[in-house]
C-alpha cells in the first residue's frame, strides 16, 4: 500500500477518474501548467492536455457557471475555487442554480459537478483566507459537502464526489496538505455520508473534522495517560450526516464534545447537538459541549490565530470539565 501526502492523494484521485471516464473535464485559475496554487494538481495537464484541463479567468462566478453549463449538457466538471473564502462570490450560482437544478427540471437534469475548493486556518492566512465554509453550504437542500481529513479519506471521498450524479463540494484543508499517509490505490470510492469511528473508547464522544480531527487525537494520547478514554468521530461529511454512527458512540459513552474549526453560531455542531438531543437525550449523563472558535474573526497575527483555533491543550481541557460535571 503506498504511503503519499494528502496533496498527492487530490492528484491520484483526479487523474484515476480522468482516465476512467473521458467526460470528465478539469478547470479552475491557474491548475494546468502551473498545477494549481498549492501544487495540488501537477501533471494533471501534461496528461490530459488543453482541452480536458484548462485555466480560467479570476472570477468564481464564471468559473461555477460554467461547469454548471458543462454539468448538464454531458460532461462531469471538476471546478476548483482556490479558497474556499471565496464561495460567497459564486453562491447565487451554487445555491440558486447549481443545487436546485436536478429539482427544477423535474429530474430532466443532473448536476454530476465536482467543486474543489482549499479551506482553514494554521497557515498565516489572514482572516479572508482561513475560513472553514462546512456550515455556509449546510442550509441547501441538493448540495453534498465533504471535507477528509486524512489522504485516504482524501483519495475515496474525492472519486465519489466526481462519481456523483449531483453536485459535491470537497473541502481541502490547506494546512493538511502535507500530511502523509496509507492510501489503498485499488480500494473502491468511500461512500459520502459515513462517519468513522477513528479512536474506540468509553468515556466520552468526541466529533471533529479535518485539522480538529488530529488535534482531538492529540489530545486523546494525553487523556490516555489520565486514564481517560475518548471514542474519537471523524464526522468526514456534515452533509450528508451520518447520525446513526454519532448516536451509537453516544449511547456507549453518555458524553459528547463537539470540536469544529468554526464561529459558534450556526457552526455544524450546532447541527450535531441538535440531533442528539432530539434522538439521544436519554443516553447522556452530561450536557453536550462544543469547543470553536466562539464568534472571534482569523488574525494574521500567529499568536492570535493559534488563540482563536481550539488547541489539543483547549480539547483536553473541555473533556476534563465535562466528565467532572457528569
Amino acid at each position: 500500500m503506498p504511503t503519499m501526502t494528502y496533496r498527492q492523494a487530490v492528484t491520484e484521485a483526479i487523474g484515476t477518474e480522468m482516465r476512467r471516464d473521458d467526460s470528465i473535464v478539469f478547470f479552475g485559475e491557474d491548475v494546468a501548467r502551473a498545477g494549481g496554487v498549492f501544487k495540488v494538481t501537477p501533471g494533471i495537464y501534461e496528461e490530459f492536455g488543453p482541452v480536458r484541463v484548462r485555466d480560467t479567468p479570476i472570477s468564481e462566478q464564471a468559473i461555477v457557471g460554467t461547469a454548471l453549463g458543462a454539468a448538464i449538457t454531458g460532461l462531469r466538471p471538476i471546478a476548483e475555487l482556490m479558497f474556499a473564502d471565496f464561495i460567497p462570490v459564486a453562491m447565487d450560482q451554487i445555491v440558486n442554480q447549481v443545487a436546485k437544478y436536478r429539482f427544477m427540471s423535474g429530474g430532466q437534469f443532473t448536476v454530476p459537478l465536482t467543486i474543489r475548493a482549499s479551506q482553514g486556518g494554521g497557515g498565516g492566512f489572514g482572516t479572508q483566507h482561513s475560513q472553514c465554509a462546512e456550515s455556509w453550504l449546510m442550509n441547501f437542500p441538493g448540495l453534498k459537502v465533504v471535507a477528509p481529513a486524512t489522504p485516504a479519506d482524501m483519495y475515496g471521498l474525492l472519486r465519489a464526489a466526481i462519481r456523483a450524479d449531483d453536485p459535491v463540494i470537497v473541502l481541502e484543508h490547506k494546512s493538511l496538505y502535507n500530511l502523509v499517509g496509507d492510501v489503498d490505490l485499488d480500494a473502491a470510492p468511500e461512500a459520502l455520508g459515513t462517519a468513522e469511528v477513528v479512536r474506540a473508547g468509553n468515556d466520552l464522544t468526541l466529533v471533529a473534522t479535518q485539522q480538529m480531527l488530529h488535534r482531538a487525537l492529540e489530545a486523546a494520547a494525553n487523556l490516555a495517560q489520565e486514564g481517560i478514554e475518548l471514542e474519537i468521530i471523524d464526522l468526514r461529511a456534515p452533509v450528508p450526516l451520518d447520525g446513526d454512527t454519532i448516536l451509537r458512540s453516544v449511547q456507549k459513552t453518555s458524553r459528547l464534545l463537539i470540536v469544529e474549526e468554526a464561529p459558534r453560531l450556526g457552526g455544524w455542531g450546532a447541527n450535531v447537538a441538535a440531533l442528539v438531543a432530539d434522538e439521544g437525550l436519554f443516553h447522556l449523563d452530561a450536557p453536550i459541549k462544543r469547543v470553536n472558535m466562539e464568534n472571534a474573526l482569523i488574525a494574521y497575527s500567529p499568536a492570535l490565530e493559534d488563540e482563536i483555533i481550539p488547541s489539543a491543550q483547549r480539547i483536553e481541557k473541555a473533556v476534563r470539565k465535562l466528565l467532572s460535571d457528569a
